[in-house]
């Protein structure tokens, strides 16, 4: 039998202190191997010192105790996978906060224009709708747009994939209710989509199979700024002086495979995976959605849609659309009757939002599009 060492040994050899370790041990994240029945002393066997040196490490690297205690029980490729998804929104939110800091500097030094001006505030003129595709017999597909909050989200097929689209939004729907700085937006979104996972995680309990999924793109406004959350292949898209960007980045396989080089866009199109996803809301736990800070700017028009809009209009339809028709109401239109044209073989989410100075006579409040 291995002999195994006090916690002060097995401490010094993890280097943690002992009060760390009587933590983990509260927590579950790290056992000891025996304990002392009269003592309550703790032992640990050396086997767990890989273990101990992981939770150190990403303890250094900023993650909280919940999120180490779940990649600490992956097999060590998806663990590597959700390090990386960790890291990578841990960039996006220091980048934003890097603009901020900017900002904040170039206006204390007089060279940026008044925090509260309220000559930069904008508002948004939005619609939304969702509809059942022409070969479906139930519809997955949630759209939602409120004076700050724009949102679609696409649930899996199946049982609950309808509750899951459902829940993910109404998690996001109390921070309109919520004054914030635009520093604290990527903050509070990444704490709804906690609670979106959360919510799944007992719908999929819930169900037959034990499975809820669903992919999830929002915006989110405050003053002039937005911040972006998305997961899946939900997409958002912005029209700026006639030219149409896609501002997510699709998580599916095939786009991994056009990200390496092996396949084209063109290719990708037709490729029979090409709906599979990497990454969406499951309710394992295991998020890690796209987060990132926007500045918006008075005629701005915003687009954001499932697959079932995205995959059968092309991005030069999708321009003409936005840019020729006059309102939100007018273009959400047409766009869908484009999809119903092209057969409509998926469900269909769409929002489209017009940004508008708030200080001009039809843009007082913001309003849905009539």
């Amino acid at each position: 039998m291995r002999e195994l060492l006090t916690i002060g040994a097995f401490a010094r050899a993890a280097r943690l202190s002992p009060k760390a370790l009587r933590l983990y041990d509260e927590l579950g994240l790290l056992l000891p191997a025996a304990v002392d029945g009269d003592s309550g002393y703790r032992f640990y066997d050396p086997e767990q010192l890989e273990r101990a040196r992981l939770i150190a490490w990403l303890r250094r690297l900023g993650m909280p105790l919940t999120r180490i205690r779940h990649v600490c029980d992956l097999p060590a490729e998806t663990a590597a996978e959700e390090i990386a998804g960790y890291w990578e929104q841990f960039l996006a939110e220091t980048a934003a906060r890097g603009r901020l800091a900017t900002f904040l500097v170039d206006y204390l030094r007089g060279r940026g224009s008044s925090v509260d001006d309220s000559a930069t505030m904008l508002g948004i003129r939005y619609v939304a709708r969702s509809e059942s595709g022409l070969v479906r017999t139930s519809n997955e597909d949630t759209a939602y747009a409120g004076p700050r909050l724009l949102a679609v989200a696409d649930g899996v097929r199946g049982e609950a994939g309808d509750l899951a689209s459902a829940s993910a939004i109404e998690a996001l729907k109390p921070l309109e209710a919520l004054a914030m700085p635009a520093e604290d937006l990527l903050g509070a979104l990444a704490d709804a989509v906690d609670d979106a996972d959360a919510e799944i995680r007992t719908i999929a309990a819930a169900s037959s199979d034990g499975e809820a999924v669903t992919t999830l793109t929002a915006l989110l406004w405050s003053g002039s700024h937005l911040a972006l959350v998305h997961i899946g292949d939900t997409r958002a898209y912005r029209l700026r002086d006639g030219e149409l960007s896609q501002i997510t980045h699709d998580h599916t396989f095939v786009q991994s495979l056009i990200d390496e080089g092996r396949l084209t866009p063109d290719e990708a199109a037709s490729h029979p995976q090409r709906s599979l996803l990497v990454r969406a809301l499951t309710g394992t736990g295991g998020t890690h959605p796209d987060l990132s800070l926007h500045q918006a700017a008075a005629g701005d028009r915003y687009l954001l849609c499932s697959d079932g809009l995205s995959a059968v209009v092309s991005a030069a339809s999708l321009q003409k659309v936005l840019t020729e028709e006059d309102g939100p109401q007018q273009a959400l239109d047409e766009l869908i009757a484009q999809a119903y044209a092209a057969g409509a073989p998926d469900n269909i989410a769409c929002v489209v939002a017009d940004v508008v100075p708030l200080d001009t006579a039809d843009a007082v409040r913001n309003v849905p599009s009539r």
